[in-house]
């Protein structure tokens, strides 16, 4: 069981979570929470125990310090709050490591500290390689663990079928449990796969943004993506094979409409522009 300390009244919490490993390809998920975390100023309320979930052989120990300061960190999945300015309701945010083992404990745990915290809604966040030019907007599959939360959030039931990681372990977890979840997933280029990949961060931060009616500030993340993306450009332009894959993905019709041409996402890129300019 997860002792909290520090916790404080918290206003409607809705829980943002996000775990490295493979459900996070480039880090872009967690990456995205890690924003939350420092752009809310949150705080951490507790932790898992790591003895039981984690193989230490696998996700090892880091030490630093010197002298009387020297400490152990240990490899865990931690919760924090955060109350950002705009909006109704404070934030719990959950970031850590794909458990090596019993998941179904895991996901108890955690269910167990949202429940004692309030929380009533979970989102959580993924990022998963595609083939998908890094040229293009980043593509969102956003999914919802029950029809009234799909009807509720105007999303899709979950439909995919296939192996799975700790991320939809635990959306189907806090479905069974009462909660309403969501998930969104960002479809990063595979074949520039190392982290980090700030546009699929940005693009995961937006969908959160619309989905929790707030603003989040960006600070330098736009121009970083930009930078990603002028890089990868760099890349592809001095390697033919890789110029010409990109411009193979380029040519294919997208599945679905492009996410910046639907009127929903006109709107929400107008009412997101209106939150930033203060009416």
């Amino acid at each position: 069981m997860i002792e909290f300390s520090d916790v404080g009244q918290l206003r409607s919490p809705i829980v943002v979570a996000a775990f490295e490993g493979w459900n996070d390809a480039a880090d872009a998920s967690s990456a995205a929470v890690e924003h939350l975390e420092s752009t809310f100023d949150a705080r951490v309320v507790g932790a898992i125990d790591p003895d039981d979930y984690y193989d230490f052989q696998v996700n090892r120990p880091t030490v630093s310090g010197a002298g009387d300061a020297r400490k152990i960190a240990w490899p865990t999945t931690r919760l924090s709050v955060a109350s950002p300015t705009s909006g109704d309701s404070d934030l719990i945010l959950i970031r850590g490591l794909e458990p090596n083992m019993r998941w179904r404990s895991f996901t108890d745990e955690l269910i167990e500290a949202v429940h004692a915290l309030g929380g009533e809604t979970v989102v959580s966040l993924g990022a998963l390689l595609a083939d998908s030019p890094h040229t293009r907007p980043v593509p969102i599959n956003g999914t919802a663990g029950d029809a009234g939360t799909a009807a509720r959030f105007r999303l899709d039931a979950s439909k995919y079928e296939g192996p799975t990681g700790i991320v939809g372990v635990f959306a189907d977890a806090c479905t069974r449990a009462g909660l309403a979840s969501v998930s969104f997933w960002a479809a990063v280029p595979h074949y520039v796969a190392n982290p980090p990949c700030p546009k699929a961060t940005l693009a995961l931060l937006r969908r959160v943004e619309d989905l929790l009616d707030i603003e989040i500030p960006l600070d330098d993340l736009p121009e970083r993506a930009r930078a990603w993306e002028r890089q990868v450009d760099e890349l592809a332009a001095g390697d033919t094979e890789v110029a010409e894959y990109v411009r193979a993905l380029e040519s294919r019709e997208p599945e679905t409409e492009l996410p910046e041409a639907s009127g929903d996402a006109i709107a929400r890129e107008f009412e997101r522009y209106l939150r930033r300019r203060g009416r």
